[in-house]
């Protein structure tokens, strides 16, 4: 690391105690890339295994926010609440009883927050013009072109996408490990004082 003398001592002896310890965080990338590549590989297969464990996760937290509300007793709130807990539970149970159709509903919101996101940052860094605004600008041109293609191929694309970012996301993630345990790897054996 060649800007090791610039970081603080503490950081710098961090980053040397770490390095007893690079393999594993290269094992943790190597097997995040794996698990990329089968996300990849069965976009359909781990976009409805996301929906489905999304749907357990809102009917357990439905069910917890139902129990919270009647364990509270008597208060102002109590009822909004227990509405939400069973709006959540709901929610929960219709995405586990059909998945097809949460997914359709979740890869066009999904669309949505793109384009919407993806203009917000267009419009931010065109009138603020902070440094370095143009690259907030292709980021949201990014944003836009995706959230436009995912909607230009909606409801035939919803079946893959989420697998497919999924896939992508933990590649890069499994990247940044592996790339992380060369660079503490290549620290020399002392930390310079």
């Amino acid at each position: 690391m060649s800007n090791e003398t610039n970081l603080p001592s503490e950081i710098r002896h961090e980053l040397h105690d770490l390095r007893k310890e690079w393999c594993w965080f290269l094992f943790l990338g190597i097997g995040l890339i794996v698990l990329g590549l089968v996300a990849l590989g069965s976009s359909f297969i781990t976009s409805l295994a996301v929906i489905v464990f999304f749907g357990l996760l809102m009917v357990v937290g439905g069910a917890a926010q139902i129990a919270s509300a009647f364990w509270a007793g008597r208060w102002s709130g109590m009822v909004l609440h227990l509405l939400m807990g069973i709006f959540y539970a709901v929610v929960g149970m219709l995405m586990i009883d059909a998945p097809i159709e949460a997914l359709q509903a979740v890869t066009l919101l999904i669309a949505a927050f793109l384009l919407v996101g993806g203009l917000f940052r267009i419009v931010a860094a065109l009138t603020i013009r902070f440094p370095a605004w143009g690259w907030q600008m292709l980021s949201g041109a990014i944003s836009v072109l995706l959230g436009l293609m995912i909607n230009k191929g909606w409801p035939d694309n919803s079946l893959f996408i989420i697998g497919m970012f999924l896939g992508i996301e933990l590649i890069f993630a499994g990247w940044y490990w592996v790339m992380l345990s060369i660079g503490i790897r290549s620290l020399p054996e002392s930390p310079a004082a």
